[in-house]
């Protein structure tokens, strides 16, 4: 199991996936922050779908470790305020960082996968976010919306792919009343039922990568769990 340090861990919790590409993704994310962090041990594990779950990462630690978990997450929804705090109940040693977002970083990384678009004065862009049955998460999702349309310099509305309204294919379809074109920014950190959700969705509206895909993380997403997981020492 290793040997107790005084420094803390960093476990990143992300949600889990089926989708091999998405898994990938996500690793490479974390191989990125282990690199950055050669005096800390750094390991992945995630809240539904894949194994290990939290319970399983905690206990592969040696006893009395402290561990920091990274919610490899996009908005503070139920697994951060709560399905987080219930398998880690008991623990001693172990706190729990902020979602990721909102923050200016990922909407950095939205404008760069916008990019490759070409989005025109013309075109409107929606906002792709998974959705969640905690509004307060939603909110996030629309906050982030609001910094890309600052960002932008213009109106970017907010479709979701479940749990809240409106949905993204009426979104779009709301946005092409008052556009040339339709371009979806992808709001999901990797490849996998969302993402292949929000293209069909979208229709002929072009949708940009997700933040994390089969190239290099952006650096500033690396950056952002680090200073999370810094934040919360």
């Amino acid at each position: 199991m290793g040997r107790v340090t005084s420094t803390p861990a960093l476990l990143a919790i992300s949600h889990g996936t089926s989708s091999a590409e998405g898994q990938a993704a996500v690793s490479a994310l974390v191989d990125a922050v282990a690199r950055q962090l050669p005096d800390v041990t750094v390991r992945l594990g995630h809240v539904d779908v894949q194994q290990p779950d939290v319970a399983a990462s905690l206990d592969a630690f040696p006893p009395g470790q402290p561990v920091v978990i990274v919610p490899l997450l996009l908005s503070a929804g139920y697994h951060v305020r709560v399905d987080l705090k219930k398998q880690t109940a008991g623990r001693e040693g172990v706190a729990i960082a902020p979602a990721m977002g909102p923050d200016p970083r990922l909407v950095e990384t939205l404008i760069e996968r916008l990019s490759p678009l070409d989005v025109a004065p013309g075109d409107a862009v929606v906002l792709a976010v998974a959705g969640s049955s905690d509004d307060r998460a939603n909110e996030d999702c629309r906050e982030v919306g609001r910094m890309l349309g600052a960002r932008l310099g213009r109106q970017v509305d907010v479709g979701f792919l479940a749990a809240a309204d409106p949905r993204l294919d009426v979104a779009v379809t709301w946005a092409a009343t008052a556009a040339e074109r339709v371009v979806v920014a992808n709001y999901l950190l990797a490849p996998g039922y969302f993402h292949d959700l929000a293209v069909r969705l979208a229709g002929s509206a072009p949708v940009a990568r997700p933040l994390l895909d089969d190239d290099e993380p952006a650096a500033g997403l690396s950056q952002l769990v680090i200073d999370r997981y810094r934040d919360s020492l």
